[in-house]
């Protein structure tokens, strides 16, 4: 099993939590918990190549970076 793949089954149980949780603390908590699985995934699959990087923004020509 791939890195990235149990880093979303921990999104996926952060997920599960947040709907039995009591209180929006509880809820809120989780669900920022399963966004940072979920980021930790995404950028685990750039790692190792299966997701190609993202192009630079090219600026108008004309506009200068500030």
């Amino acid at each position: 099993m791939k890195q990235s793949e149990i880093f979303r089954e921990n999104a996926e149980n952060c997920l599960h939590l947040a709907e039995r949780s009591k209180g929006q603390p509880a809820f809120r908590r989780y669900r920022r918990m399963a966004e940072a699985w979920t980021a930790l995934a995404d950028e685990q699959d750039w790692l190792d190549g299966e997701v190609p990087p993202v192009e630079k923004a090219t600026v108008p020509e004309g506009r200068r970076v500030s």
